[in-house]
């Protein structure tokens, strides 16, 4: 597509604080988000910043929906940052997205922040502090062994004896999660007090975050046609791959959605229609979440990409940066 780079447009970033913004593009996957922060990052002469928890992993790339590096048309970071079987984090994630966001700046060109995922959208964007323990996670992976030994029910009650206003927080089979929490314990603070603490949403850098959204049953039916042209694309083999490199022992990679339905059907345990119908679901629910993350952030302007080109969106967006004006969720909740 032919993208407009007018000096209409460029000039919003010569207008007082825009010069130093960053662009983040959020909302629910499948709505067309890695589209439109290529289109605006070229437009701008900028480079994107991936916000998604799963595309850190190498080798995860049909299942992440990794723009493929033929199709980049401007530098992308915080993409295959660790190899499947080693753990990551929002706290990670933070220092990674702020190295790749002052580097871009200083090469004078425009952060892209683009991604569903709510906390590292917010890990990069917004003052959040993170424990020590969870950048060097010394005390991770004897926990990770003992949670393989007693299981996963018995880490939660020891949490919930340690901390029981963390574990009122955390669901009974999330066991990163209860990891993380019971860190935090050994560490002398609480998941729950971190979780009070991202309440507020104080910016460290200035931000303009546009969301794309659409009517669910259209949402719906983009995410049953995403995940069957992944299967197109040959996900299937790419598991098989992960798995022979350790995949299926990583407490993490291993239980993104579109990897962990398909082992199943690998192992011979289950038909491939039933896991295609589960990921469909499961992807599904997790846009719902998405929705919910980021209709609560009152600073994302939306715009409803029902029958729009990727033209007339970048447009929109445009109009939205340069206006200022706020732009509401289009859609009553359940919608």
């Amino acid at each position: 597509m032919s993208i407009d780079t007018s000096d209409a447009h460029r000039a919003l970033l010569d207008t007082g604080g825009d010069r130093e913004a960053v662009f983040a593009i959020v909302g629910p996957t499948a709505v067309g988000k890695s589209e439109l922060a290529e289109n605006l990052a070229v437009a701008l002469g900028g480079e994107i910043v991936s916000a998604d928890s799963m595309q850190v992993y190498r080798g995860m790339d049909i299942g992440t929906a990794k723009t493929p590096e033929s199709d980049r048309r401007v530098p992308h970071h915080c993409l295959d940052l660790v190899d499947p079987g080693h753990d990551f984090s929002a706290a990670l994630y933070q220092v990674a997205s702020r190295e790749a966001i002052d580097e871009i700046r200083g090469r004078g060109h425009v952060p892209v922040l683009v991604g569903g995922t709510g906390l590292y959208v917010r890990a990069a964007l917004d003052t959040l502090k993170f424990p020590r323990g969870e950048l060097t996670a010394p005390l991770r992976h004897e926990l990770e062994a003992e949670a393989e030994k007693i299981g996963t029910l018995a880490m939660y009650e020891r949490l919930r004896e340690l901390d029981p206003d963390a574990a009122a927080l955390i669901h009974q089979n999330n066991i990163r999660r209860i990891i993380r929490a019971l860190e935090m314990v050994h560490g002398g603070t609480s998941y729950a007090r971190q979780a009070e603490g991202s309440a507020s949403r104080d910016s460290h850098y200035h931000s303009s975050f546009i969301g794309l959204t659409l009517p669910r049953l259209a949402l719906y039916e983009r995410i049953g046609v995403r995940v069957d042209r992944m299967l197109e694309r040959g996900l299937i083999a790419e598991i098989e791959e992960l798995l022979e490199s350790g995949l299926r022992g990583a407490i993490t990679a291993s239980q993104a959605i579109g990897y962990k339905e398909f082992i199943p059907v690998i192992d011979g345990n289950m038909p491939l229609e039933q896991a295609v119908e589960q990921v469909k679901q499961a992807t599904r629910r997790y846009a719902k979440r998405q929705l919910t993350w980021f209709r609560a952030d009152e600073r994302v302007r939306w715009i409803d990409v029902t029958e729009m080109s990727p033209e007339r969106v970048l447009d929109r967006t445009f109009e939205l940066i340069e206006s200022g004006e706020p732009s509401p969720y289009p859609f009553e909740v359940g919608e």
